[in-house]
């Protein structure tokens, strides 16, 4: 069974949300930007326009009634140039007079330039703001006083002096562009602010939604995934009140069906298997005793009917011990133990073997409790497995040196033999069920499920179980269990 990376998938539709959202927002604070510049010159010319219409007045009464006077006008125009101010034009502050004015004559020459006379005498009856007036048309023209900066550009706005009938010379109001540039920027980077705020805001709800979605569905493919690769991963939680919930049980139950018919047929398979050459051995033997033969060879047939009777009684015990591990997908009930004394009773459980193999048990405790949080009896039954295992391959004389420690959280037992060691080819097979090694004392291969029993039942407890051979030194077993949390 496989199962696709729904995280994968979260990512990629996310981005493709987070590409939509932003391509959206982009092109909508393009067309605001777009409308900024120009909407604010708009208004900037609109008020201009009004402007040089009402000093063209002025400059056409003055002309009716005696003359027109520049130096009356440069005056008020000094005068206006030096005040100084402060008008707040909602978040832009003015500070100074940011318009000026000039006067052609009718023949467009320069009669009056408020700019400290700079324009006055020059001939501007080619330029649009003089030449349009003139014709009684609208005269407008934005020039720029540097070709290669953009923001020197001024805007000049015609106003006709007298009627279009009698026309006696055209009045310019001008405006640096740059004097509104600072409301554009500002405009600008409001909509740019409010136009990320709210997109940001919508993008983070998105992300918030599709995590808070897909995060549990996330978790079930890992539990799942931790199913497939033979795990005892536990129920993750998922939070109250999520449909996903109904989901993961189901997936839970089906996960129980199934590992509960399988387990049936794996064993009853496996134990039928494992049955035939004891019971064979025994029913060879039992055909033999009823022959005629020496009573050397009687009580070699006798014994290996009883060799063959034990191996086959502690075949099924290991079975039951296993049976009853590899039925858990957790452990039913905990409780907090010390592992030097369920250690120490393992160690008094197998010493009789052990004084019949002929092997010394050498075992080095800790000062200081090593506190687990699981089940003793079951640890305490991985363990004798283990030092059984050790007992069998150690040779007659030796001794298994058995040592408990404490590191970084982590209680650690070894257990280390001097027997012939793990061949290569048997280390990656040794924890598999039904895998045995022949025996240095029987002479015979083992059941086969004593090391499968104590990795079951280690895992069940978080912990891990290693084997480290060689055959100068023997065997190293590593049983390291996670220390109980306060």
């Amino acid at each position: 069974m496989r199962f696709t990376g729904v995280t994968r998938v979260t990512r990629v539709t996310l981005f493709v949300i987070a590409l939509i959202i932003g391509s959206g927002f982009y092109l909508l604070v393009r067309q605001q930007l777009a409308q900024v510049e120009p909407r604010t010159f708009q208004a900037t010319e609109e008020s201009m326009v009004d402007a040089a219409h009402i000093l063209a007045a002025f400059v056409e009464s003055d002309t009716r009634n005696g003359g027109f006077e520049p130096e009356r006008f440069r005056s008020a125009f000094a005068d206006a140039q030096e005040r100084t101010f402060e008008a707040r034009i909602y978040n832009h502050l003015k500070t100074t007079v940011g318009m000026g004015v000039y006067v052609t004559d009718i023949e467009g020459i320069v009669i009056f330039d408020s700019d400290e006379g700079k324009r006055e005498g020059m001939d501007l009856s080619d330029m649009r703001d003089v030449a349009l007036t003139l014709r009684g048309e609208y005269g407008a023209r934005s020039s720029r006083q540097d070709e290669k900066n953009a923001t020197s550009s001024i805007l000049y706005i015609g106003a006709l002096i007298g009627t279009s009938e009698e026309p006696l010379g055209v009045l310019t109001a001008y405006k640096p562009q740059s004097d509104v540039l600072p409301i554009v920027r500002r405009r600008e980077f409001e909509i740019w602010s409010g136009t990320w705020l709210i997109g940001g805001g919508i993008l983070f709800l998105v992300i918030v939604v599709f995590v808070w979605q897909y995060r549990p569905i996330s978790r079930l493919t890992d539990y799942a995934r931790a199913i497939e690769q033979g795990k005892r991963p536990t129920l993750p939680k998922l939070g109250a009140g999520r449909e996903v919930n109904t989901l993961a049980n189901a997936l839970e139950s089906m996960r129980e069906a199934l590992e509960g018919r399988q387990y049936a047929e794996r064993y009853v398979r496996n134990l039928t298997h494992e049955m035939k050459s004891p019971l064979a051995a025994i029913q060879g033997a039992a055909e033999l005793l009823n022959e005629e033969m020496p009573i050397e060879d009687r009580k070699r047939f006798l014994a290996n009917i009883h060799a063959e009777s034990v191996r086959a009684e502690r075949l099924l015990n290991r079975l039951l011990e296993l049976s009853a591990l590899e039925g858990k997908s957790r452990l039913d009930a905990t409780q907090t133990f010390d592992f030097r004394e369920t250690v120490g009773r393992a160690i008094e459980q197998a010493k009789p073997m052990a004084e019949l193999a002929g092997v010394q048990l050498d075992f080095t405790p800790t000062e200081h409790p090593l506190l687990v949080c699981g089940d003793s009896f079951i640890i305490r039954a991985a363990v004798t497995n283990l030092l059984e295992n050790a007992i069998d391959f150690s040779p007659n004389g030796e001794a298994v040196e058995i040592t408990l420690s404490h590191k970084d959280d982590e209680h650690i037992l070894t257990v280390h033999d001097r027997g012939p060691g793990i061949p290569d080819y048997a280390k990656e097979k040794i924890f598999e069920r039904f895998f045995s090694l022949r025996h240095l004392k029987a002479g015979r291969k083992g059941t086969g499920l004593g090391l499968t029993l104590v990795k079951e039942a280690v895992e069940l407890h978080h912990g891990t179980i290693a084997l480290d051979s060689s055959e100068s030194t023997g065997t190293l077993a590593t049983l390291i269990l996670p220390q109980a949390s306060n």
